[in-house]
């Protein structure tokens, strides 16, 4: 195994234990490893954006607006203790910051990210509803009419987007996105 390798089994071996808590049913391993097939499927695959989508939902409580500040800070911490690169750590940290979605992505690394990151909502109709559903079950703490409003406003704010997928390798899930998110919205 070369020096990436290690590195990446090693992130994978640390990061791990975070995406098993009790109270993912969505933002867990399984959402991880469909990312990183998402990006290797598409050939676009690199290390910076391996370890990216390992930190990226490291910390998770759906009652925080600061869980890709605090996974980025964690993360952060634990590439330093591996000796990663400052420049690296950097790259990384930026990644995993573009996974909060409130700003255009700033390179073609962090659009491929959050585009991979968004790729369950170009999934089947059926792969989307299970993932709907798993967004309630992590939000199962906020009553349902103030779940309707607060979870139709981030649906709506993707569909109001003129684009939401900005790269082309993954273009071809834009009319499905939609057609998923109007019916989630239809539904709410």
């Amino acid at each position: 195994m070369n020096v990436e390798g290690e590195l990446l089994a090693k992130a994978e071996a640390f990061a791990l234990p975070h995406y098993l808590e009790a109270g993912r049913a969505y933002h867990n391993a399984n959402h991880v490893r469909a990312m990183l097939d998402a990006l290797e499927s598409r050939g676009v695959l690199t290390p910076a954006l391996a370890l990216a989508v390992w930190g990226h939902d490291l910390i998770y409580d759906a009652r925080a607006s600061d869980n890709e500040e605090r996974s980025a800070e964690v993360f952060g911490g634990w590439l330093t203790s591996q000796s990663v690169s400052a420049e690296l750590r950097q790259e990384v940290r930026a990644l995993i910051l573009a996974t909060k979605h409130s700003a255009p992505p700033a390179t073609r690394a962090e659009a491929l990210l959050v585009d991979a990151d968004l790729a369950i909502l170009g999934a089947s109709s059926d792969a989307f509803a299970a993932y709907d559903a798993a967004i309630r079950q992590e939000y199962a703490h906020v009553p349902t009419l103030l779940y309707r409003v607060g979870r139709k406003k981030v649906l709506r704010g993707f569909l109001n987007r003129e684009r939401i997928y900005t790269t082309p390798e993954f273009a071809e899930l834009e009319a499905q996105a939609r057609a998923n998110l109007a019916g989630a919205v239809g539904r709410l």
